[in-house]
């Protein structure tokens, strides 16, 4: 009796002890990202000032490589191009892959931030753009190498294989496929799971949103060129001007989401950039639509596409157009961001116990896109998470006045920096070492 009364005695020291530990380790986190924030934000504003473009992103790849090789991981750069992959080894345990985006968007800042961009490149048509990190992909890879210095720093509180990587090209919906492409769960380990974090404008700075299931939206980039016959200005009636013919056409693409599509399910058409002409006095002889449409499931999308290819045809009859216009749209859009269920449940289990019940909410799908959809439909159980980046006095009054606040591909974007970041990198934590726990 007195021995049975000993090990249980044991076993309750043993279980008090591994708690202290336990809460010890958690009090440690917010104290270990306090002390790294400074030089973090010396970081961020670093990538602020130099964004790059989608497969331009060579500066930023090497920033990035550098301070991962320095916490001790084996990285490997040029994946899928421009993109990054970092492996911290640790022992026996799951592989998880925690994903940033790396690449910027051809938008002039207007932040009125000290180290605005001031940054312009060459897209990949050859024009001169401005260029800014207009959707927050700098605070995801600072907060992503505040998580990767954290886990390094505790190395005694997990065991298992942490997979880093720098996605090129998110915006253009083409980097995941490109490291897939080259290798990233063959030439690497491929992981058991797969997170990402991307920060969000309908949330207060550092309260985390999830949704299970469907999340983000299929995308599909449609580019329209409708043919016309040019001339002077002065003489429209010698001409079939395209330039009038590409706005009729902006304005009848609406009708098919509220005339011909069913309110319940979800679909944008939006006309992103008309390019055509070389000044006020000349109709040129041809128009290009960029596109961008959205939809939540094949048989809308496929219907979607083919209102479009009818309307812009029967709007280049209606004006007498001299060729038939052209439709051009993949055969495969990006797919839908797809939240593993189970996997959600555990995360958000961890992180209201870690960060609290009211720092962890739900929130509804978007119409957005996201590549990171690519890894889940390579087989790897994923989970996209988003941050609040708003100051919760600014969306208290926009909520209000009904006036919406600065949101990602705004010129105007900029993530409330501390509570963001530190929110950021304590959540990235928080679920990695739940995934890492042994069960």
């Amino acid at each position: 009796m007195n021995v049975r009364r000993l090990a249980l005695g044991l076993m309750a020291m043993s279980l008090s002890v591994a708690h202290a530990q336990e809460q010890a380790g958690r009090t440690a986190v917010p104290a270990q990202i306090d002390a790294l924030y400074p030089g973090l934000r010396e970081v961020y504003i670093d990538l602020h000032r130099n964004p790059e473009l989608a497969f331009q992103e060579t500066r930023t790849a090497a920033l990035l490589a550098e301070k991962l090789r320095a916490l001790g991981f084996e990285v490997t750069t040029g994946v899928g191009r421009t993109g990054v992959v970092a492996i911290l080894k640790n022992g026996n345990g799951p592989t998880v892959m925690m994903r940033t985006e790396i690449d910027a968007l051809p938008v002039a800042e207007k932040t009125g931030l000290p180290f605005a961009s001031t940054v312009t490149a060459q897209n990949a048509n050859g024009q001169t753009v401005p260029v800014m990190h207009a959707c927050g992909h700098d605070a995801h890879m600072t907060a992503w190498l505040g998580t990767a210095t954290v886990m390094a720093q505790n190395r005694s509180r997990w065991r298992g294989t942490l997979m880093l990587v720098g996605q090129p090209a998110e915006e253009s919906l083409s980097g995941a496929r490109a490291m897939l492409a080259d290798g990233l769960f063959t030439r690497f380990p491929k992981p058991d799971y797969a997170l990402s974090l991307h920060d969000d404008d309908t949330m207060p700075a550092g309260t985390i949103g999830y949704r299970a299931g469907l999340f983000r939206a299929m995308s599909d980039a449609v580019t329209i060129t409708v043919y016309g016959r040019g001339g002077h200005s002065a003489m429209p009636h010698n001409t079939v001007d395209p330039v009038v013919l590409a706005s009729r056409i902006v304005l009848a693409l609406q009708t098919i989401v509220s005339r011909e599509n069913n309110p319940v399910d979800p679909v944008v058409i939006t006309v992103g950039a008309i390019q055509g002409g070389t000044q006020g006095n000349v109709i040129p002889d041809e128009v290009r639509l960029l596109l961008s449409v959205r939809t939540y499931s094949e048989a809308v999308r496929t219907k979607t596409l083919a209102a479009i290819r009818r309307v812009v045809r029967g709007e280049a009859i209606a004006a007498n157009a001299p060729k038939e216009p052209r439709v051009d749209a993949p055969e495969r859009g990006n797919a839908m961001v797809h939240n593993d269920p189970a996997l959600i449940d555990r995360l958000v289990t961890a992180l209201r116990r870690e960060l609290g019940q009211a720092k962890v909410v739900e929130m509804p799908q978007k119409m957005t896109s996201e590549d990171f959809a690519e890894y889940a439909l390579a087989g790897v159980p994923s989970a996209l998470l988003h941050i609040g980046a708003v100051e919760a006095a600014d969306l208290a009054r926009s909520r209000e006045s009904g006036i919406p606040l600065p949101a990602p591909h705004s010129s105007e974007w900029a993530p409330v920096l501390e509570p963001t970041l530190k929110g950021a990198i304590h959540a990235e934590v928080a679920a990695l070492l739940e995934l890492f726990a042994r069960r």
